[in-house]
């Protein structure tokens, strides 16, 4: 019995190693695919789609056809998001370089500053997993990122964590980059995010009632 569990638990790992690595690789080629600029945002939206389908219940899930349908279908949308988080972002860098070298400037306007790049890694972190699970406006997605960030700021600490700790690792071990880094990146991120959505969805559901 001890060792029918033990070559179960190994198939098991095995499966999902097999399952991680087919998930990164198919991330490289769909964000190849889109030319990298076109395709790394509904590349990664995909991913956190289909890691959501496994965490929802449905672990046997076609990767490869799921994710061609799914990328096919995110593709303008999340284009259009993550083009607008970016721009957003190379213009918080943009003014911090101006605030560098203009050299000493109040403390207002630093911690106004602080706080915009507080607002955008809220939305940076919310935005993506929430378009995975929901099915709203980019307006909507932005607003809402901002709610779960600061109401439930624990959690965007706990994602923030888990994603250093992640590329901290994957940096010291660069073999592992083309594997494995995204795969277990975006599932610790989704899996992070689903443990509040669910909660948030069953309250809704219960004040429905």
């Amino acid at each position: 019995m001890n060792s029918q569990y033990i070559v179960n638990s190994l198939d098991k790992i095995f499966i999902w190693i097999t399952r991680l690595v087919a998930i990164n690789v198919l991330w490289v080629f769909y964000t190849m695919i889109g030319l990298i600029a076109g395709g790394i945002f509904p590349a990664t939206l995909t991913v956190l789609k289909i890691f959501r389908m496994w965490i929802m219940g449905d672990p046997h899930v076609p990767i490869w056809s799921t994710f061609q349908q799914e990328y096919w279908k995110v593709f303008w949308t999340s284009n259009m998001m993550g083009w607008m988080m970016t721009i957003a972002g190379g213009v918080l860098y943009f003014n911090y370089t101006v605030m560098k070298s203009m050299g000493s400037l109040n403390i207002v306007t630093y911690a106004a500053f602080y706080l915009l790049i507080l607002f955008y890694l809220n939305v940076l972190i919310w935005s993506f997993p929430q378009l995975a699970h929901y099915n709203g406006s980019i307006k909507l997605v932005f607003k809402n990122a901002i709610i779960f960030g600061f109401g439930k700021f624990h959690y965007t600490v706990a994602i923030m964590v888990y994603m250093f700790a992640v590329l901290y690792v994957s940096l010291n071990y660069p073999g592992i980059l083309p594997f494995f880094t995204i795969s277990v990146l975006a599932f610790g991120w989704i899996w992070i995010s689903m443990n509040l959505f669910q909660k948030v969805d069953l309250k809704i559901m219960s004040a429905e009632r």
